[in-house]
């Protein structure tokens, strides 16, 4: 832990956004229309809070406690996501290496995952005469 400690912390939303394009194809698109990050349809990662914290998927919730308990600073998450495995990121806080491996776990994880099926387009509701 003292490692991590002394690292150099924080991360701009510019390299967050490098980082996640590196990744094999890790698209932008919308989920729950929210701009986000995407690998095979499925969610990846998002900003939220003024592009201050970043979203990211897990495989489990038990990550998220390693994480947290790891670098409580960095890590947390809300009660909405209390259920969901995935944790928030304090952009202003995380060693950037730190942040590099998570997304790298996150993407490993998500890869495996079986691509979404294609929405179908809505068709516009037939107006009553």
């Amino acid at each position: 832990m003292e490692g991590i400690m002394t690292q150099a912390r924080g991360v701009r939303v510019a390299e967050v956004q490098r980082m996640l394009r590196k990744l094999p194809d890790v698209v932008e698109g919308r989920s729950y229309g929210m701009p986000s990050f995407l690998l095979n349809g499925r969610f990846l990662a998002r900003f939220r809070d003024g592009d201050t914290v970043l979203v990211v998927q897990l495989a489990t919730i038990g990550e998220r406690d390693v994480l947290m308990e790891l670098d409580p600073r960095a890590f947390f998450f809300t009660e909405h996501y209390r259920n969901y495995p995935a944790v928030l990121v304090r952009l202003a806080e995380v060693p950037p290496a730190l942040l590099s491996d998570v997304l790298r776990e996150s993407w490993s994880h998500v890869v495996e995952l079986p691509a979404t099926r294609p929405r179908k387009a809505r068709k516009a509701p037939k107006a009553k005469r």
